[in-house]
């Protein structure tokens, strides 16, 4: 019961890449590169494992970028054509590679990093991957003519992926997406639907991650326009509750959700965010333990997997070490007190 894992990414080593940047370069190349990531991914998994963590992650340290990492090798996409773009529904603009022709997966992406972590932990393995929208979101479309479509072929292509990774010995894929806060009607007209696509024939657990998105500036002033409630949760929860999806994620610590919206998901294992990904303050294991009985009101404990909010990638390093820690200790804490 309380089980604990992280949402996602987790900061990248200064000598691997450009520390607290989302999009940051490599500061290695070719096979020296490899092996960073591997000592990253290796840092990590201890971190989390040390931490009490149940289900570790490897940070997304084989990736600069949680959707363009999974982007890089697909086939069709121009990568020289770049386009002007509104994110999250033209909350900021962003130059995207486009989308030209047929998209094709020539080989497994993620692969290679998977089966180094599932040799080098003995626990429950998760493994994130971006959701289909959230992909339509963050690349122009110069070929398929709609975002429905266009997701339905990313869909297919995860899903090669989600199988092969499931086939490695990954105990969880987690679909990232961010989109479905801001694009709520399509998440019940099309999104649902990708996602059942993309998890198609997978019998490890499935998880879709939504959350008001990393802790940076576009982010944070988004939020301050959204009221004393964020209600945006309510639009889709249902649709969720009635799919195929295990797990659902979302933030809920410092955030202004009404948790009663946890209500609606009476069906699914609650990934309660209890770590606040945008500021560098620790919590107390006290405050986690206090976000996680919150939740509890509206989940049984049997359902909840204590979680971060979000990714911490931006942080300081140092900073999602003491997270982490205070996540396993507060999923403890409350542990010890339901005996």
């Amino acid at each position: 019961m309380l089980e604990t894992t992280v949402a996602g990414s987790l900061p990248k080593p200064s000598w691997l890449a450009e520390p607290e940047k989302l999009w940051p370069s490599w500061r290695l190349e070719g096979d020296a590169l490899v092996e960073g990531q591997q000592d990253a991914a290796l840092a990590w998994i201890k971190c989390q494992e040390d931490a009490g963590i149940d289900i570790v992650s490897d940070g997304e340290q084989f990736r600069k970028h949680f959707v363009h990492g999974f982007l890089e090798t697909i086939e069709g996409i121009d990568w020289q054509r770049m386009t002007t773009m509104g994110i999250r529904n033209d909350r900021y603009d962003a130059e995207v590679p486009t989308v030209i022709a047929p998209l094709r997966r020539p080989a497994s992406v993620h692969g290679p990093g998977a089966k180094f972590c599932r040799d080098n932990t003995s626990h429950k393995l998760k493994f994130t991957l971006p959701g289909p929208m959230t992909i339509c979101d963050t690349i122009a479309d110069g070929h398929y003519g709609s975002r429905p479509d266009m997701a339905m072929a990313f869909a297919e292509l995860l899903n090669q992926e989600a199988r092969e990774l499931e086939a490695l010995g990954v105990d969880v894929i987690q679909f990232d997406e961010p989109a479905f806060n801001a694009f709520m009607d399509d998440v019940v007209e099309w999104g649902v639907d990708a996602l059942h696509r993309a998890t198609e024939g997978l019998k490890c657990k499935t998880a879709v991650h939504i959350c008001y998105g990393y802790g940076i500036k576009q982010n944070i002033d988004w939020k301050a326009t959204l009221g004393e409630e964020w209600r945006q949760y309510e639009d889709f929860f249902p649709a969720l509750n009635d799919s195929r999806i295990d797990q659902v994620s979302l933030e809920c610590a410092n955030s202004k959700v009404p948790l009663s919206v946890l209500g609606l998901l009476k069906d699914k294992e609650i990934l309660v965010g209890a770590i606040d990904v945008a500021t560098n303050e620790i919590e107390s294991p006290e405050q986690v333990a206090d976000t996680l009985r919150a939740a509890m009101e509206f989940v049984d404990p049997e359902r909840i997997v204590a979680c971060t909010n979000c990714g911490l990638a931006p942080l300081p390093r140092a900073v999602a070490e003491a997270k982490i820690a205070v996540l396993g200790q507060g999923a403890a804490l409350l542990r010890q007190e339901l005996g």
